[in-house]
């Protein structure tokens, strides 16, 4: 009888194989709205934001919330359109 080699691979092991890389397609090609997801994050440096904190209304929050997800940056964006008009 022929013994059979086990793999040593655990099940909970990520690491692809190199005939599993050669067919590996990029995250943006198969799951185009998770690749778009970081995408809009400025680089550290010149143009990149500032932590802060700030208190805001229950209501304002509540409202920017209800639209989704990326709140946040809506808040920056509504705040950014104000100081372009008030300058």
């Amino acid at each position: 009888m022929k013994k059979t080699r086990k793999s040593s691979r655990r099940a909970d092991d990520a690491s692809l194989t190199k005939s599993e890389m050669k067919t590996a397609r990029p995250l943006r090609d198969v799951f185009p709205d998770l690749a778009a997801y970081g995408r809009h994050r400025a680089a550290k440096g010149e143009g990149s934001k500032q932590a802060v904190s700030i208190r805001l209304s229950p209501q304002v929050v509540a409202y920017f919330k209800s639209k989704g997800a990326g709140w946040q940056t809506r808040i920056n964006d509504a705040l950014e359109a104000f100081v372009n008009v008030a300058r």
